[in-house]
Order: structure tokens, then sequence, then C-alpha cells
């Protein structure tokens, strides 16, 4: 026999546990919200929340913010929509306020301006390691590399507003990741 059905989440329960959530993380939490949602707290079963999450990933925004509006809609309508957005959004809002006033205080102290250029250094080492173990295959195809380097070369170094650049480069973006016959 299968275990009864939980009761729905009252609005502090889903507050709760996506405050939770958000605060474990900064970006990412997808799949402690999956672990919260589906095995601890059992508001969905594990298809149920693949078909939720596949709609939150076809709307526009971030797909933890759309999944915990729609799950929250689900239970309580639009209070509970509100009350799980607030509860996910809510800690890391509060925490980004906290560190900007107190930056906001210190930010003469040498120390404090050392560490954020630390901080930078290492944030931009970690973005172009990404980008250059995304951009790996590329290798192979020449045209590929043609298109990157001129895309780089329009918006960083041209400044060229991103989204003509890109429109214009999406031909060959697309010819040059074609399969070869």
């Amino acid at each position: 026999m299968p275990p009864p059905e939980p009761a729905p989440p009252s609005l502090p329960r889903l507050f709760g546990s996506f405050f939770a959530v958000g605060m474990m993380g900064f970006g990412g939490v997808l799949p402690l919200a999956r672990r919260m949602i589906v095995e601890r707290q059992r508001w969905l079963t594990a298809a149920e929340f693949t078909d939720l999450l596949a709609l939150c990933q076809f709307l526009p925004g971030p797909n933890i913010a759309n999944l915990s509006v729609a799950l929250g809609r689900r239970f309580h309508g639009p209070a509970g929509a509100f009350a799980a957005l607030a509860g996910l959004l809510g800690g890391p809002v509060a925490v980004v306020l906290v560190l900007g006033a107190v930056f906001d205080r210190f930010a003469a102290v040498p120390a404090v301006a050392d560490g954020l250029a630390g901080m930078a250094a290492a944030a931009s080492g970690l973005v172009l390691a990404t980008a250059l173990r995304i951009a790996a295959p590329l290798r192979r195809r020449p045209v590929g590399v043609a298109v990157a380097a001129v895309a780089f070369g329009a918006i960083a170094l041209l400044r060229l507003p991103l989204l003509p650049v890109l429109l214009a480069l999406v031909p060959a973006a697309i010819l040059s990741a074609r399969p070869e016959r």
C-alpha cells in the first residue's frame, strides 16, 4: 500500500522551506530544492517535479524562482506563490544588503579593498577558465573560432551592442555548428 499523500504545506511552511533552500546557496540551488520538494517534504512525486521543472525552464527567468512560484501557487494560489518566492529570495537579498552596508562602512579600510581586489582576480580567473573550457571544442572548427573571435572583438574591443552583434553572427555560428558530412 503506497504511503498516504502528505497534506498541502501551509504558507509559513512554504516560506520557511524555500527560505532554507535560498540560504543554502546563492545560485545553483535546484538540486537542493528538488531534494526538499520530492524527498523530504513529499509535496510532489519525482515525475511531477520533472514536469513542473520542464514548464519552468520554458518560462523566462530563473528556473528555481519560476518553480517556487508555480509550486506555491499550486497549493495556495497567489499567496502561496508570493510566500514561496519571498522565502527563496528573502534571505539572500537580506545577506546582500547587509554585506553592502558593511562594505559601505569599511570600503576605505585597505585590507577590505585588497580582499575585494583578490576576490575580483579570482572571479575573473574562474570566468576565463570556464570560457576556455567551453570553447575547447571549437579548436577543431576554424569557422567557430573565427565567429568567437569576431564576437569578442566586436563586443569587448569595439564595444558594439550585444544584441545586434549576436544577431549578425547567428547564421555563421549555426553553419559552424553543423556536423560535417
